[in-house]
């Protein structure tokens, strides 16, 4: 079964900062595309086997199905819900 991701505003926003960061901060553009793309790609993975990685220890988190896992000095926190897959018209 896949699974289908939805990112939130606030994850589209991390990434953003994320590149803006060490692309003009730190004055890595490359640097920044392939650390984004290191992330996305994981995120992606993430459609297969999501409960793999394990539940986040605090709580109210924990309770509530939190879970994540790391992608160099970052990490990402997802919440796998039992939702339906929209299907796609022919």
């Amino acid at each position: 079964m896949s699974w289908y991701i939805v990112y939130t505003a606030q994850a589209r926003q991390d990434l953003h900062d994320i590149y803006e960061y060490i692309a003009l901060e730190l004055l890595a553009p490359e640097t920044a595309n392939g650390q984004t793309q290191r992330i996305i790609k994981t995120i992606c993975s993430l459609g297969e086997m999501p409960m793999r990685h394990q539940l986040y220890g605090e709580e109210p988190w924990h309770s509530r199905g939190v879970r994540f896992l790391p992608v160099d000095n970052y990490l990402i926190f997802y919440l796998p819900e039992d939702l339906p897959i929209p299907q796609k018209s022919i």
